[in-house]
């Protein structure tokens, strides 16, 4: 694709070969051959403009810069993220225009709300898409996921192998992170979906109105916004936009849809969802409050999308749960193995209030907190752990360049005198491994933190590590 038509939608100044050829487009300075177009991003770590030279000097068209570069030919451009997603939207032809967009955000639930999006639909015949933290789909077709919204090339990508394989919706996760970054400016939702929002990502928003005023951007960018009534930050997710407002609800009668009846069971949900005029009896086959708004709110999606009751209800009924999202680990032991990917405090203790009624036993809960990530949380997850469970086992969860013992102990300085047994093991196979060991008869260990994860990011890098094969192997 020439360079100009690559150009046509982003307002720049400068001159460069518009004639050109453009054979790739990157913010990666490593991956710059000839012919492509190197876009210079400011991070955390690195600024590409200290790259723009080197790019040139490697083949690359032009560079798209912010500031002067001194590197030739470069074009200047107000937002560099914001134009690295347009020109990867704009060389594979805006592939999401022919697709129907969901994007879910919140702090939690975005994963199992996307992930039953697209099982809706696929049992209403319907091939889709699905980008997210678990994976990334194209129709049956996977692809691993590194972020929960991929960077904008891969992203663009995936849509435009989406749109010429004949998938008709694209249902993805919204982290407020990519949102932040423009990794989806120009995308238009059809719905936006908000779930939650507690304290998490702050070392990255730095407080907690950035973090809200981030998630509403999708709304900024949705026709339609599906919010939930029962959080404090749910109608402020409007403020602002143009969305058309829908709201679900557990406990107030004046959302659009709300659910009546709710039995929350030791492996299940039921309840009643009623809107529209219209009710249908729905079953979730995983436990807890959290799956009731979960599930509600993908109902709510396809409902708002045109598909029928029975065929919304009974899809939800089919679907057995999520991958790493409490899921029971098949070990022939009279104990129970849980791992989830409670990785906040306020989704480490609704996973810890939902076992602690039907544990019969103890409940043994492991967990860690993420290296150069918020600090803030550290001590609370330490002490809420400490009020639910009879045993706390505090351990690593991608402690990457922080040391592990120093992000145990900061978890450990939140936990009062308490009854329960606090232990601190940063070798996370050797904790999971001294869970096992402690069992006993009617307990229950809750593996907390890294869910469908089979690695952690380490000091000296990514390594492979799967908590579900090391207690399939040792069971």
């Amino acid at each position: 694709m020439r360079l100009g038509a690559l150009l046509q939608d982003i307002p720049y100044r400068g001159e460069a070969p518009l004639e050109a050829e453009v054979s790739f487009v990157t913010d990666d300075s490593r991956k710059v051959c000839p012919g492509s177009v190197f876009v210079c991003i400011e991070g955390a770590h690195f600024d590409g403009h200290s790259a723009a030279e080197e790019a040139i000097a490697k083949g690359a068209v032009c560079v798209v810069v912010r500031r002067n570069s001194h590197a030739a030919p470069q074009l200047f451009v107000k937002d560099t993220r914001a134009a690295y997603a347009l020109l990867c939207a704009a060389f594979y032809g805006n592939p999401a225009r022919g697709l129907t967009l969901v994007g879910v955000t919140g702090t939690n639930g975005k994963t199992t709300t996307a992930y039953l999006l697209k099982k809706i639909f696929d049992h209403a015949g319907y091939k889709t898409g699905l980008i997210g933290t678990l994976v990334n789909m194209v129709g049956e077709k996977e692809y691993r996921a590194e972020l929960t919204t991929p960077d904008p090339w891969e992203l663009q990508g995936l849509f435009r192998e989406m749109a010429d394989t004949g998938c008709t919706h694209c249902f993805m996760e919204a982290s407020s992170q990519a949102l932040d970054q423009h990794r989806l400016l120009g995308l238009r939702f059809k719905i936006g979906i908000f779930s939650n929002l507690t304290l998490e990502h702050m070392d990255y928003h730095k407080t907690f109105d950035r973090y809200l005023i981030a998630k509403r951007k999708l709304f900024g960018q949705s026709e339609t916004g599906i919010t939930n009534l029962d959080d404090e930050y749910g109608l402020r997710m409007f403020e602002g936009t143009n969305a058309r407002r829908v709201t679900y609800s557990i406990s107030r009668d004046d959302a659009d849809y709300t659910a009546k009846n709710v039995e929350l069971r030791a492996d299940c949900v039921d309840y009643v969802l009623v809107g529209r005029g219209q009710l249908g009896r729905v079953h979730f086959g995983v436990p807890a409050e959290f799956s009731v708004y979960n599930s509600m709110a993908a109902a709510c999606a396809a409902l708002e999308l045109g598909l029928e009751w029975p065929a919304v209800v009974e899809a939800i009924g089919t679907c057995k749960g999520v991958p790493g999202r409490m899921e029971i680990v098949p070990i022939n032991k009279d104990y129970t193995v849980i791992i989830d990917y409670a990785v906040t405090p306020d989704s480490l203790e609704k996973v810890l209030r939902v076992l602690r009624p039907t544990t019969k036993g103890r409940l043994i809960a492991l967990f860690g907190c993420g290296g150069e990530r918020d600090t803030r949380k550290r001590p609370i997850m330490g002490r809420i752990a400490a009020e639910l469970a009879e045993v706390v086992i505090v351990s690593s969860d991608n402690p990457r360049s922080e040391d592990p013992d120093a992000i145990i102990a900061a978890v450990l300085a939140g936990i009062p005198r308490t009854k329960a047994q606090v232990i601190g093991e940063a070798d996370r196979e050797k904790a999971v491994l001294l869970a096992m060991k402690m069992a006993k008869p009617g307990d229950v260990i809750l593996l907390a933190g890294k869910g469908h994860e089979d690695y952690q990011y380490m000091a000296e890098g990514k390594v492979h590590f799967s908590e579900r094969e090391i207690v399939l192997r040792n069971a």
